[in-house]
């Protein structure tokens, strides 16, 4: 299933022989298989359907094995990530302060869905359960800056300081 939104892969071929290399020096040691992950997500930025199938190639594993590990762990990625990393904070404090309003608006200002990248790579949107800033509510962060009190007036602003 295709994710809506999704960058179409584009790994390099010294991407594919630093992940076989990789592969090969690491496979045989005992679990090896998160540091691989780990290490392809280094050189690719997160871990597409193509990187999953090179490393269950290599190592043997079944591609729903890698799959799971890619879904159970939050440290993966499965689609891009923009430079701008943007985490709206949708918790219990800031949605009653109006974080869904903010999120909607970053949803159409985008033109992305939760979970999305812009096509240049510049912006990716997420929504998470608690940034650890309820007294700032609502609040969102882009990439470690935390923005609080949030309008949704005030996000033109707030994005035009990201080049």
């Amino acid at each position: 299933m295709e994710k809506k939104n999704a960058v179409p892969f584009k790994g390099t071929k010294e991407q594919e022989a630093e992940l076989h290399k990789i592969i090969a020096e690491m496979k045989d040691e005992k679990g090896s298989l998160m540091p691989i992950m780990q290490k392809a997500q280094e050189i690719y930025g997160y871990l597409p359907y193509e990187v999953q199938k090179i490393i269950s190639d290599d190592t043997g594993v079944s591609m729903s094995k890698i799959y799971g590990i890619a879904t159970f762990y939050s440290m993966f990625n499965l689609y891009p990530k923009g430079k701008y990393q943007i985490s709206v904070c949708l918790g219990t404090a800031c949605y009653v302060k109006g974080s869904g309003a903010v999120y909607e608006k970053l949803i159409e200002k985008l033109g992305i869905e939760g979970g999305g990248c812009t096509e240049d790579g510049k912006f990716s949107l997420d929504a998470c359960r608690c940034i650890g800033a309820c007294g700032l509510a609502p609040v969102m962060m882009i990439n470690d800056q935390v923005f609080g009190r949030l309008v949704p007036d005030e996000l033109d602003g707030i994005l035009a300081q990201f080049d």
